[in-house]
């Protein structure tokens, strides 16, 4: 893979007490099938902490450290599951690939770890702080919670990086570009022509009355005095001229406060609560991937009954970039929803795809029924085009029959 985006679910409306409150481990399945946006210490949780533990590596020695920090609860079997997750991905990024784990503050500080002992802490780039909502006013006794992180990884060096830019603040405009051409109306800014390092023969030269080391040759000087890039002091000084529409405006910076939430008002919105707008998904996929690259998102769907659920955003973000991509989740439900959004978005365009896991034939098709009634009735009705109602996630006490 060249570039990982995850976004795993958690429960982070949980209280504390909660998350951390001791398992004795007896629950049968820890498998989350119809996504309850959980993860619970039981006997599947336990085998994998060994699993881990038992490779005498570093990861191992961390989730073992933790366990007798944490105890074994909630936030410790959700920990458990990123980390054999984790480590698959580590396995499948290209050297020069880049992985960004999405969470909240609820438990981005214990994943920061267990990133750092698969990936390596050299290789930790960045902490993403995406603003995701404005105010938050149902908080008590406390301060609003409106930002999301991502935590931001490559494997190697080099990594795959096109430079993001965002739109310059109009403050540092008004500040700075305060000089306008009268002949055309543009503004610009006049920026410094010197060379910092002194010690450039090649570039130490008398312009215009003024011997110094400049960032230029002589030619380049020429022809940027030619063009009327170059503005004058009194005394025959020069200075660069910098176009504001010239400029690709600010390098993006680790506070993402410009990429705001869905409206729900608007077309993007499906309605899923954690849906995230594509205008996010679109500011890390051309930063650390190319076109024709392969972008994987291992959580890709909604997981969720919601029939309204808004899943698919890596996937289909990836296909409108022109990137290969791969897409995981454990739904027939999400499954139906992400080839339906897909061809509601690119329609004849749509690059061609292969689904892995849906039955084929009547066998496969009565091996789900049996092994999940709900799975095999959200599968069914996507054969017909349908979905289930928006009743949220209820589940009928037909127990799937109606598939």
């Amino acid at each position: 893979m060249d570039l990982i985006y995850l976004d795993p679910p958690f429960n982070s409306k949980a209280t504390y007490n909660v998350l951390f409150k001791e398992k004795n481990g007896t629950d049968s399945v820890a498998q989350i099938t119809a996504f309850d946006d959980f993860w619970h210490w039981d006997m599947a949780a336990e085998a994998a902490f060994r699993e881990v533990v038992e490779r005498g590596d570093k990861v191992g020695d961390l989730l073992d450290a933790l366990r007798r920090f944490l105890g074994s609860n909630d936030m410790m079997a959700y920990l458990t599951m990123m980390t054999i997750r984790l480590v698959e991905l580590h396995r499948v990024l290209k050297p020069t690939g880049s992985i960004y784990l999405h969470c909240d503050p609820t438990a981005s500080h214990y994943l920061k770890l267990v990133m750092d002992a698969v990936f390596g802490p050299k290789n930790f780039k960045n902490e993403i702080v995406w603003k995701r909502y404005s105010s938050h006013g149902n908080v008590y006794k406390a301060y609003g919670k409106i930002h999301d992180i991502l935590l931001f990884y490559g494997k190697g060096k080099p990594t795959t990086w096109n430079q993001v830019y965002t739109p310059l603040d109009q403050a540092y405009v008004d500040k700075y570009f305060t000089h306008v051409e009268p002949e055309t109306g543009r503004r610009y800014q006049l920026q410094n022509v010197l060379n910092p390092n002194k010690d450039r023969p090649n570039l130490t030269y008398e312009w215009n009355g003024h011997l110094r080391v400049w960032k230029w040759t002589r030619d380049k000087m020429q022809q940027l005095h030619d063009e009327g890039r170059l503005e004058y002091s009194r005394t025959g000084y020069p200075r660069l001229k910098q176009y504001l529409d010239e400029s690709p405006g600010q390098k993006a910076q680790d506070i993402w406060d410009d990429i705001g939430s869905l409206s729900h008002a608007g077309r993007e919105r499906l309605g899923y609560p954690t849906q995230k707008p594509e205008a996010l998904l679109e500011r890390i996929i051309k930063a650390s991937s190319n076109e024709g690259d392969l972008v994987l998102d291992p959580f890709c769907g909604c997981g969720t009954t919601d029939p309204f659920c808004g899943c698919g955003t890596t996937i289909a973000v990836a296909e409108r970039l022109h990137r290969r991509w791969i897409g995981i989740d454990i739904t027939h439900l999400a499954i139906t929803l992400m080839k339906s959004r897909l061809q509601d978005t690119f329609g004849p365009d749509l690059s061609p795809y292969e689904v892995i896991g849906e039955p084929t034939d009547l066998a496969s098709a009565q091996s789900l029924a049996q092994q999940d009634r709900y799975q095999f009735q959200y599968w069914a009705l996507g054969l017909v085009g349908a979905r289930p109602t928006s009743d949220k996630q209820k589940k009928g006490a037909d127990k799937g029959i109606d598939g």
